[in-house]
């Protein structure tokens, strides 16, 4: 018997509970991992809530993207692992069909990689969801290149962190939000050449003034809502909003006279784009790995608790408290 984290109803973190089920056997074309670290996504408290991209076909409901562990067991057909690899998984799947949260995880092969040795199983759960998230808007799409200006809300997140080293890896520059100042010497710490502190200080003015009056060149933002007039005011001619979240809830206006104005481009994105498509894929893994092995990309852990406390872990991600990647460790 396994535990394995389940919910059987859409709620609070207080449904997430801890069961005790019959170790499952891989089926064709998937692993069975023994994990030892878990890392944690906002896409999963969505899933929990009902308000993600996707709901659960049934309860009770496994959900968990990321996963760091050893192969135990490969299911027909797979001749790219073998049992005995240290491996963490990429959020290539639907948690409609596969969940990482608990002791054991069965997840498709396309969805393992090794990571670097160099790194512990709490560093290799937490490259991923950032790394190819930051990538694929940032160098698939927005082709970032020394000399330009990125703007980068919820900065302090795991990805917004990863979003600050890729910019800074491409010699661009790397402007951070943050609501209140408590943040602020972190985020310089961890390489925002600017932290602009949206509670006590009007955004678009702050850019234009860091700018010299050009405005940011790609916009990476997860919050949406009303919060996208504000950055399409901070925006510079023939910009790019990439909005890869909706942490506001809120209706998104779209923001048509800044956009006529300045032939601005509000670009929906997740990371699906990339980690489903085979090809951007291997580019993008490659792109993190050589960050990773030069030094220039390098994964920020916050927390760690034990999988006995994954409501706790929950609880402190809708917080806001974290200053990267929140980790749950299973041994």
């Amino acid at each position: 018997m396994v535990k394995i984290v389940r919910f059987h109803q859409f709620g609070d973190a207080d449904v997430l509970q801890l069961d005790e089920l019959p170790l499952a056997e891989p089926g064709k074309g998937e692993v069975r991992l023994k994990v030892d670290a878990i890392g944690l996504n906002r896409a999963e408290i969505m899933f929990r809530q009902g308000a993600y991209l996707e709901e659960p076909d049934s309860f009770p409901s496994t959900l968990g993207y990321e996963a760091a562990g050893v192969i135990e067991a490969v299911g027909e057909g797979v001749t790219e692992f073998k049992p005995g690899d240290r491996v963490s998984t990429i959020p290539s799947f639907s948690m409609k069909n596969y969940g990482v949260y608990g002791e054991s995880a069965i997840v498709p092969v396309f969805a393992v990689a090794k990571y670097p040795a160099k790194l512990s199983p709490q560093e290799g759960t937490a490259i991923w969801m950032q790394y190819i998230t930051a990538y694929g808007a940032l160098i698939e799409y927005g082709r970032v290149k020394s000399g330009d200006f990125v703007l980068i809300t919820a900065a302090s997140s795991s990805v917004g962190s990863a979003a600050i080293q890729i910019t800074k890896a491409q010699g661009a520059t790397a402007i951070a939000t943050t609501r209140g100042t408590s943040k602020k010497q972190m985020l310089l710490d961890n390489g925002a050449d600017h932290v602009i502190v949206t509670n006590d200080e009007d955004l678009p003015t702050r850019v234009m003034e860091i700018t010299n009056g050009q405005g940011a060149n790609i916009i990476f933002a997860p919050v949406a809502g009303s919060f996208i007039e504000t950055l399409a005011k901070a925006a510079a001619r023939g910009a790019t909003i990439f909005e890869y979240g909706a942490l506001s809830m809120e209706t998104t206006p779209f923001p048509l006279f800044p956009a006529l104005q300045k032939g601005l481009k509000v670009q929906g994105y997740t990371l699906f784009e990339v980690a489903g498509d085979p090809v951007k894929l291997e580019k993008a893994k490659q792109y993190i790995y050589d960050g990773l092995e030069s030094g220039k990309l390098a994964p920020i852990i916050d927390r760690s608790f034990p999988l006995e406390q994954i409501a706790e872990a929950h609880r402190y991600m809708e917080s806001n408290q974290q200053n990267g990647k929140i980790i749950v460790t299973v041994t």
